[in-house]
């Protein structure tokens, strides 16, 4: 395993002070709060990944950011308040246009620089597109996600506001894969049904050999699954298990495939292989329990993620054990977790 990287973040860029850009302004594109975000961050740190893939961290979600002859593309775009320091560090990395934004769902910590992000960048346009809605075609960056984070995002929660119209992606897809070619590499974007939410996508850089997972796999905590927006614990397992698939070990099972988690720090299969077992086994031991006839309550009794606590637990913030366990219990008893 990646065990803290050494030396690694001697060579990150700190991006501090007041960095104002009327861009900004722009509120989290989220019609609902859930789940809770923290406060934006003091500074920005640039981790350089491998080949030309970096990973940008402090923004809210962890940001990965592609650099090349065609321009910067981006996953995710962290908080909307961390919207110019993001630009700033990006700009410290490649002084072509951001291409392409890619969203892997629907949370403001990850998608709330969308408005302002893309504003800032240039579709890649020409020929017809451009003579048919004039030069406004490549005025902002594409925006691109499964089709259930545009529904969600344009059909708020009830007494929720609208996402701003310029946070919206701008190209959906609602096939199990999108591929595109960008920066001398195949993008994979990758769609999970129902994990961390309904409209989950990671991102596999072919060439850089980097993942993107957004929040199917962190680490630092229990999976969140928003059983809100059509999570299902049995689906971030099912992600766990395909970027297992896809990555490939160096010698020893360190190093290869470099896995980017939607929070925490940069991993490795092995990474990916240890947290999958935690939580296929506690989602096994609750669901022997569930088949016992116990209650939720006497679940969270007897405690079925004892021997994780100390390392993945939590007594306190929105996302606490107990939580946890309550929506595996929920997954197992809907009809997708029992499946």
């Amino acid at each position: 395993m990646m065990r803290g990287m050494p030396g690694s973040w001697a060579v990150t860029a700190c991006i501090t002070g007041a960095i104002i850009l009327g861009a900004t302004a722009a509120a989290a594109p989220t019609p609902a709060p859930a789940p809770p975000v923290p406060p934006p961050a003091s500074e920005l740190h640039i981790l350089p990944v491998q080949g030309n893939i970096y990973m940008l961290v402090g923004a809210g979600g962890n940001i990965t950011v592609q650099t090349g002859d065609d321009g910067v593309l981006l996953v995710d775009t962290g908080l909307a308040a961390n919207s110019g320091k993001v630009l700033a560090a990006v700009r410290t990395l490649s002084g072509k246009p951001i291409r392409y934004i890619i969203d892997t769902h629907v949370h403001p910590d990850h998608v709330g620089g969308n408005e302002a992000i893309s504003k800032a960048g240039a579709t890649i346009a020409g020929g017809n597109v451009v003579g048919d809605i004039g030069t406004s075609a490549s005025s902002q960056a594409t925006i691109m996600a499964f089709q259930t984070v545009a529904d969600r995002m344009g059909t708020p929660a009830a007494g929720a506001p609208a996402a701003p119209q310029g946070a919206l992606p701008t190209d959906t897809y609602t096939t199990p894969e999108r591929k595109i070619f960008f920066d001398n590499e195949g993008v994979e974007m990758i769609h999970v049904p129902a994990a961390h939410t309904d409209g989950d996508t990671m991102v596999f850089f072919r060439r850089s050999d980097v993942i993107s997972t957004g929040d199917i796999f962190v680490t630092n905590g229990y999976p969140i699954v928003d059983l809100d927006r059509g999570g299902n614990i049995q689906g971030v397992i099912a992600g766990l298990n395909r970027i297992i698939e896809l990555a490939i070990p160096a010698d020893e099972q360190e190093g290869g495939t470099l896995i980017i988690p939607g929070h925490g720090r940069l991993c490795d299969v092995a990474d990916v292989v240890y947290y999958q077992e935690m939580v296929t086994i506690i989602r096994d031991r609750i669901q022997d329990m569930i088949s016992k006839g116990m209650s939720l309550e006497q679940i969270k009794a007897a405690k079925p993620t004892r021997d994780y606590d100390p390392r993945y637990g939590s007594t306190t913030g929105f996302w606490t054990t107990d939580k946890f366990i309550a929506a595996v219990y929920a997954s197992l008893r809907s009809p997708e977790g029992s499946k």
